[in-house]
């Protein structure tokens, strides 16, 4: 375990690359061209891991193409690591994020996609907004969990959103996410659960040791004509052999 002193360094360096971030995003984010914002994404996303003192692991490769991607849920750093490996991907998250300070303003910079879970008719809107991004060939991403789980087990997924590529008939890729440390294979200084607040996420992640964050790229499956609700268990069940191994 790290020390008060290494551990608040750690944190005080990563509020300084997140205040560089924010600063980019609005004095010059506007100048770049789609291919200059996923360098800036991916760079920034990397840095921000080195800087938590989190390793990388990636096996496989995105499916080439408009795809949906779907993953486990973890953590706050999930979206991070994602984006260290697919800066292009676009994200659905919930609307609260809007209310985050810094937060919200680098989720905006990546075209992310806001869904407010207490409206039912918001999810069918954010549906046909997936569905034209995947036609237009992007990458979207999805935590169907809905929440964020220990990282031992995993939640139902929720298939409201697949529909978006049933519709469209884009392949779906299911995404595994794990994060050791030095001692535990899953780390539990990772865990956002219950009552855990951001703060207190934020130090235990800069206390621990050697953590790694796995991200593993299964192979996509085809969508089109698909009963959602089946899709959703077979997506789960390719993410769950996957963590298991």
């Amino acid at each position: 375990m790290i020390v008060g002193p290494r551990a608040a360094w750690r944190l005080l360096r990563c509020v300084v690359h997140g205040l560089h971030g924010l600063a980019i995003v609005l004095l010059r984010f506007r100048a770049f061209d789609a291919a200059q914002r996923h360098a800036r994404i991916r760079w920034w996303s990397t840095k921000m891991l080195r800087l938590m003192g989190i390793a990388m692991q990636v096996e496989g490769r995105v499916h080439e193409g408009g795809v949906l991607l779907v993953a486990n849920h973890v953590s706050w750093l999930d979206i991070n690591a994602l984006h260290a490996v697919l800066p292009q991907a676009r994200f659905v998250s919930k609307a609260d994020i809007q209310s985050w300070p810094l937060v919200s303003q680098l989720a905006d910079a990546a075209d992310t996609l806001y869904l407010q879970r207490e409206r039912k008719r918001d999810a069918l809107r954010v549906v046909h907004v997936v569905a034209q991004a995947l036609t237009a060939g992007q990458l979207v991403a999805v935590f169907p969990e809905g929440t964020t789980s220990d990282g031992r087990a995993l939640l139902p997924f929720h298939a409201n959103l697949l529909q978006a590529a049933i519709a469209t008939g884009t392949p779906i890729q299911p995404i595994a996410l794990r994060f050791s440390d030095a001692r535990e294979r899953i780390s539990p200084a990772v865990e956002f659960v219950g009552a855990t607040t951001l703060v207190e996420s934020l130090w235990r992640v800069a206390c621990a040791e050697q953590l790694v964050a796995h991200v593993a790229l299964l192979p996509a499956r085809p969508s089109a004509e698909a009963d959602r609700r089946a899709l959703a268990q077979a997506l789960r069940d390719d993410i769950a052999a996957q963590l298991a191994r």
